[in-house]
């Protein structure tokens, strides 16, 4: 390359990383807006997640296309082309947990709009805090290109995945015991199961940024383990 090529391209690798922590801000807004229209019955802030995910999808696009663009001009190799495939990895997942809060503020929506009388006492406010701080680590591990992080996150992931289970049990058993409960339960459910996905989005960034750092894919590591173990039984 010569000198000029070589900033430019350089700018670009710059442009498509920054262009991953912006949208991977604009994401973590959705995500607390969506959450705090739940918890209050907040309307108008219930509207504007639905309104801002065009603008979650838009920014993937621009990113996908950058990148697409960087490997026809550039032909990125080794550690550059690392990141280009980091960055349209991870733009994919943040615009599906923006799905997901678009999908929380219709369903909080749903539950506030109906001023439902019969509504579980459910507390989501645990897993969805645990799943934020997913999301902020492995944004904020992307940043740095640390893999150290994953494991951490892993294990929060296993958690949120618990808590799941625990709060599908608990709405069974209150629709089982009293069917007035049955609308608002589902919506609920609907409201925990975004939460779970939303942690499961963060962990595969997570990994990414393993890939990034390291060049190992890490994706499906626990699958091969557990095929392992159980050709060897």
């Amino acid at each position: 390359m010569t000198e000029h090529t070589y900033k430019q391209f350089t700018t670009e690798l710059e442009e498509i990383r920054s262009g991953v922590l912006q949208m991977g801000g604009m994401v973590e807004a959705q995500v607390t807006n969506a959450l705090e229209g739940l918890r209050t019955g907040n309307l108008p802030l219930l509207d504007q997640v639905i309104d801002g995910d065009q603008r979650i999808n838009l920014m993937q696009k621009q990113l996908d296309d950058a990148c697409n663009h960087i490997v026809a001009m550039r032909q990125p190799a080794a550690m550059d082309m690392r990141l280009v495939m980091t960055v349209i990895r991870s733009v994919t997942d943040l615009e599906r947990i923006g799905d997901e809060a678009k999908k929380m503020a219709k369903s909080a929506k749903r539950l506030h709009s109906a001023e439902l009388s019969f509504a579980p006492r459910i507390d989501l406010s645990q897993p969805a805090q645990a799943a934020l701080a997913m999301l902020h680590a492995a944004l904020d591990a992307f940043a740095r290109a640390d893999a150290s992080v994953a494991p951490r996150i892993e294990r929060q992931d296993a958690e949120i995945d618990a808590s799941f289970k625990a709060t599908m049990r608990q709405l069974i058993t209150y629709m089982m015991e009293d069917p007035r409960t049955i609308t608002s339960s589902l919506e609920l459910l609907f409201n925990a199961k975004a939460i779970e996905r939303i942690g499961d989005h963060a962990m595969n960034i997570a990994e990414y940024v393993v890939f990034l750092a390291q060049g190992e894919d890490v994706r499906y590591a626990k699958s091969e383990e557990a095929q392992r173990g159980a050709d060897k039984s």
